[in-house]
């Protein structure tokens, strides 16, 4: 559906995401994703950082079908930033030389109104993808919680054409994702935010899924894949790590070791550094040195002992 000229967003169109891994435990949550959708309920998964939370997020959005509008939280957004708001002007000027002795000169300068991201999804019945909406500050979210509640947008009285506020399309639907609210940068989300939302928590996936995406965005064998998985789920479970790994840091070393052109081996050098310097960089803080120690002794004992 085209977008009128004062309204300023980006459009996705909805398709299956390439290598996409989806195996019982992905579907399954998928499904109830879509479950709770089609019953009218905004949806929010909620994990780790690397728990795959905007990929499932994207994938649910192309079962929909609907066109996308992705919006990612900023601690710097206001209300405007997803409603809209007055962004440069619209100058007339009208010029009458009707008299070629006279010259008659008018102007007209208004203000002009663009619509936002969240305000073109309630118009059109989008699909909006709030990423890691929780790093905006709860007071810039207090617009959604009408939308997701009464089915009504608040417009600001600057918006031209119409009345003060917009009849969300039946077709709307909002797709949240955020960290926990321990992690920096994130604020606590309004009570009355979540309780218009069904959280979906998303753990660390199991070995199978693990190895599937591993293999899947790497392009390793299913043999190599498995054991750098193997790799990533001991250091996670030794319990003494300052930050739990997760698949993401595999499919770092994946694709790394591809490019290094080195094998998935104890005996392989370059194996042994990308998994070292990845790993250690994955679940120490910077600058925590006693810490980075420790975590590269641990994974020198861990790459004999998985690979």
């Amino acid at each position: 559906m085209p977008l009128a000229a004062d309204e300023m967003t980006t459009v996705l169109e909805p398709r299956a995401l390439p290598n996409f891994v989806e195996t019982p435990q992905v579907r399954n949550i998928a499904n109830r994703a879509l479950a709770y959708i089609a019953g009218g309920f905004p949806v929010h998964f909620r994990g780790i950082s690397g728990s795959g939370k905007t990929t499932l997020a994207m994938h649910v959005a192309s079962k929909i079908g609907r066109p996308v509008i992705i919006i990612h939280g900023d601690e710097e957004f206001s209300t405007s930033d997803l409603v809209g708001g007055e962004y440069g002007y619209r100058l007339k000027k009208t010029v009458d030389n009707f008299i070629h002795s006279v010259l008659k000169t008018e102007e007209d300068m208004q203000r002009r109104w663009v619509d936002n991201r969240l305000t073109v999804a309630c118009k059109y019945g989008f699909t909006l993808i709030y990423d890691e909406f929780t790093r905006s500050r709860p007071e810039a979210n207090n617009t959604l919680l009408s939308v997701l509640q009464e089915k009504m947008l608040d417009l600001p009285a600057a918006r031209q054409g119409g009345e003060g506020y917009l009849r969300v399309d039946p077709n709307f639907t909002a797709i949240f994702s955020s960290n926990p609210e321990e992690y920096a940068g994130v604020y606590r989300s309004q009570d009355a935010l979540r309780d218009r939302m069904i959280t979906i928590d998303l753990d660390y996936y199991d070995e199978e899924t693990e190895i599937a995406i591993c293999e899947a965005k790497t392009g390793l064998s299913h043999d190599q894949a498995a054991k750098i998985v193997r790799l990533v789920r001991a250091l996670r479970e030794s319990g003494k790590c300052e930050y739990e790994p997760t698949i993401r840091g595999g499919i770092m070393i994946g694709k790394t070791l591809k490019i290094r052109g080195g094998t998935v081996s104890p005996e392989d050098e370059n194996f042994r550094e990308t998994a070292t310097d990845i790993l250690t960089s994955e679940t120490s803080r910077i600058g925590s040195r006693k810490h980075q120690k420790a975590t590269k002794e641990l994974i020198k004992e861990l790459i004999v002992k998985s690979c």
